[in-house]
């Protein structure tokens, strides 16, 4: 029997199957607008197929040009567009996977002149105010969401998830904070609402019954002015009634003070967020952020807090991690330390993602790790993380290696680092090296 017969257990969404309670959460990964960015993205989320992800979602997309993050931002509204994201669909289908695609409208977080919002608030961490969207502004870009959503069907997308959570436009609407309109799209509750629910009615209407949507919730918006609980699960609600597959759950506003996905912030904390809006709906619900461990994803779906588990950061970290689970073998998992450096820093600074623990997520057709024609005998001088992740990798592509350590175990610096409280989780690298030089073969010399 497995060891996580909740985790691996498939999910029936009446028209299609899920194989496991796995998804992949969103990530803008810089891969969205790279010159070889498509190409890219398909090797990266094959990858992941191939590690026995059920569902995926891409990194945002706009639904038009205002909803962009920055100028020349990525958006699908057109089938030209759509035609260049089909590579991505077909690769993912091939390794056995399932795609959907983020459709997200920036609001007032866009970084470029043309940033609208519902009313002209300016947001603490963005340059300029928005301008605020006139009445018929609205109605078009409910209608440039549905738009973006049937050329995602077109490009071979599953589904596609709308974000409504996280400080973004959808979010902006819904908060009084953020929506001081007099017209039909705000004041009440009911008006604030409007919107979010109208997308997903007019999503649902364009692509028909048999395509995933799922709805991002802010269930915790850790800001003042935010939604209450009771509004949230009246948005919940409504939101089912109006034609989506999933709730995926949404913590924190960007402009939030409260850490949501730091090292520091305990594995599973929202879990409890979720699970207080079980039985309020009938549709599966989805709970997220520091799920890096398939116990810990297991003890969430066991406790009855949510269907399925939203990982992106442990993937990124390592693509078999749900392979590795099915086989038993989960004390491999190179697991996510939730450290942000390669991942948040990256896309925040304009980089393309990687990730600390491996170099090559985003990098998978640069990166190569192919097995050597020629056998060599290779020194490695040196047992912190750079010597752990050389020797390993020249092992496994079929070197004779032997590692030199002056100390009496592995890590270097990293054994300083993970003594720092909120840094407990660089323990787990050093327990992933530990097997992997006894996996690849390395003979280790102290």
């Amino acid at each position: 029997m497995s060891a996580y017969p909740h985790l691996l257990q498939p999910l029936d969404l009446g028209f299609t199957t899920l194989r496991n309670r796995v998804l992949m959460g969103s990530m803008h990964v810089g891969l969205e607008e790279a010159k070889d960015g498509f190409e890219r993205m398909a090797a990266f989320y094959a990858e992941r197929a191939r590690g026995g992800v059920a569902l995926m979602v891409t990194g945002g997309i706009a639904p038009n040009d205002a909803g962009r993050p920055y100028p020349g931002g990525a958006r699908l509204a057109t089938e030209e567009e759509a035609a260049q994201h089909k590579v991505v669909t077909d690769a993912v289908h091939a390794a056995g996977g399932k795609i959907a695609m983020q459709i997200l409208h920036f609001g007032r977080y866009a970084y470029h002149p043309g940033l609208v919002g519902p009313s002209p608030i300016k947001a603490p961490i963005s340059p300029m105010p928005p301008r605020e969207l006139t009445t018929a502004e609205v109605e078009q870009t409910i209608e440039d969401f549905a738009n973006c959503a049937a050329m995602a069907q077109k490009a071979g997308y599953d589904g596609v998830e709308v974000m409504g959570s996280e400080g973004y436009l959808i979010n902006e609407f819904i908060a009084a904070r953020t929506n001081q309109r007099t017209d039909e799209w705000g004041g009440s509750y009911e008006n604030r609402m409007r919107f979010p629910v109208e997308i997903v009615r007019r999503v649902r209407e364009r692509v028909g019954a048999n395509f995933i949507i799922i709805y991002r919730l802010s269930m915790l918006d850790l800001v003042e002015g935010g939604s209450n609980f009771d509004e949230v699960v009246q948005l919940a609600q409504a939101v089912e009634a109006a034609g989506a597959s999933i709730i995926n759950t949404g913590i924190g506003w960007h402009e939030a003070r409260i850490p949501t996905i730091a090292t520091s912030v305990p594995r599973g904390a929202f879990a409890w967020v979720t699970q207080k809006m079980k039985g309020k709906v009938k549709i599966p619900l989805i709970t997220t952020n520091r799920i890096n461990t398939p116990e810990v994803g297991e003890k969430i779906l066991a406790d009855g807090c949510a269907d399925m588990v939203s990982m992106a950061r442990p993937l990124l970290a390592d693509p078999e991690f749900v392979n590795k689970a099915a086989a038993g073998k989960a004390d491999q998992i190179n697991t996510c330390i939730g450290c942000n450096q390669a991942c948040l820093d990256h896309t925040f600074s304009g980089k393309i993602t990687s990730c600390l623990v491996n170099p090559r997520a985003c990098h998978e057709t640069i990166l190569k790790i192919e097995p050597v024609a020629a056998k060599k005998r290779v020194a490695v001088v040196g047992a912190g993380p750079a010597g752990l992740a050389a020797a390993t990798t020249a092992a496994r592509r079929g070197h004779d290696v032997t590692l030199f350590e002056a100390g009496d175990d592995v890590g270097g610096q990293f054994n300083i680092a993970k003594q720092i409280p909120g840094k407990e989780e660089f323990y787990e690298t050093l327990r992933y090296f530990r097997n992997e030089i006894k996996l690849s073969g390395v003979t280790a010399q102290f």
